[in-house]
């Protein structure tokens, strides 16, 4: 569904974007306003700027008849929101009145800017009138989707008159009716493998609850929270379990290789003048290297059911590994024909793996990186 902004933000964003122009092109199109407001915002900067003087002399009665008209045409018509349209056109003029007058340069080419301060009130509570009705029609029909038309309605309501009738209470009202309540259960790891996925489920769980930005008409509950809260319904169940993992899995490798290295100082010989120089050679070393690995993996399942159907709306798994290793070695013959990484190697020793615990949080570490972008892809579409 089409999200419905506030209307007045339609007013301010294009002035976040002027480029530097006299808004010729504009005021050539047809689009007076624009090229009021980019003639004006030139003006700022060159008071004297010729082309944005004449197309402001040119296009501001334009640009005020064109939306005057559009004001009038609005309240002479039978739309629904009639007044909201007719308070943009209002609010156009005001902004236009606001922007020459922070404006020397412009001031210069039109001095009595027109508003309309004196009507604005007044059609705010009109507004604000016919969105709450228009509201409480969508909140009435009882679906879902209504009842997102009816938050927006009555956001604007607020925006256009804070605190209307009871307005707060109706926000409240179709936020609670357009949020799908999904509960969430995170079944536990059996109990024979030690293990606790408390601290995975948890960062899951604060997920969920406090950084789920995707959609804001989706809630997610712990069973708990959902039973806490009496929820009179519930549309979705959201099953998050380890369908396999192992934790700790061992393998020691042995790789044994000589190694030599060319033109190493061996000696020193005496040459036929009777003087001494040094002597190169190959050096060798038989290399022995260990390596110990620790493997943990898992394999993780997301199902999300319809409450009413049990049907089953996506299923997916989401794999994770975590190795862990140490290596250590030993040598005969020369050292010198070992590198320094070799040499390093053969003064370590064997060092014991992490806990299984430590292990089991860090294979689920690439787990919790994919399910997190699964689930906003999923809960974008409400």
């Amino acid at each position: 569904m089409k999200k419905l902004y506030p209307f007045f933000l339609l007013l301010v964003i294009p002035l976040l974007f002027f480029e530097c122009s006299s808004g010729k092109k504009a005021f050539e199109r047809g689009d007076y306003y624009d090229a009021v407001l980019k003639a004006v915002n030139r003006l700022r900067q060159k008071p004297d700027h010729k082309k944005s003087r004449e197309t402001l002399r040119t296009g501001y009665p334009l640009a005020l008849q064109t939306i005057e008209q559009d004001a009038k045409n609005s309240l002479a018509s039978n739309a629904q929101f009639k007044y909201r349209d007719a308070l943009r056109s209002y609010e156009k003029v005001n902004v236009m009145y606001e922007e020459i007058r922070r404006s020397p340069g412009a001031l210069k080419v039109v001095p009595n800017p027109k508003n309309y301060y004196d009507k604005i009130a007044d059609m705010k509570q009109r507004a604000a009138k016919e969105s709450y009705d228009a509201g409480i029609v969508a909140l009435n029909r009882d679906t879902r989707e209504d009842a997102k038309n009816a938050y927006f309605y009555f956001q604007d309501v607020n925006t256009f008159v804070p605190g209307y009738k009871d307005v707060r209470n109706k926000l409240e009202e179709a936020l609670y009716k357009a949020t799908l309540k999904v509960v969430v259960e995170q079944i536990p790891v059996p109990t024979r493998y030690n293990l606790s996925a408390r601290f995975f489920q948890d960062k899951i769980e604060e997920y969920l609850h406090s950084q789920f930005r995707s959609n804001q008409f989706v809630r997610f509950y712990t069973p708990r929270e959902a039973k806490r809260e009496n929820l009179p319904y519930v549309d979705q169940y959201l099953r998050l379990q380890f369908d396999d993992f192992v934790v700790g899995e061992t393998h020691i490798l042995k790789d044994t290789e000589t190694i030599t290295r060319d033109s190493v100082k061996v000696g020193k010989v005496t040459l036929e003048d009777g003087t001494t120089a040094d002597a190169y050679g190959t050096v060798k070393a038989k290399l022995t290297v260990w390596k110990k690995e620790v493997v943990s993996k898992g394999l993780f399942s997301m199902q999300v059911f319809d409450a009413n159907s049990n049907a089953v709306l996506t299923h997916r798994k989401f794999n994770g590994e975590f190795v862990w290793f140490s290596q250590w070695g030993s040598f005969n013959g020369d050292e010198r024909a070992l590198s320094d990484e070799q040499l390093a190697i053969c003064k370590s020793s064997e060092v014991p793996p992490p806990p299984p615990q430590d292990l089991f949080i860090e294979f689920t570490r690439p787990i919790y990186d994919q399910l997190l972008p699964a689930v906003d892809s999923f809960y974008k579409r409400y």
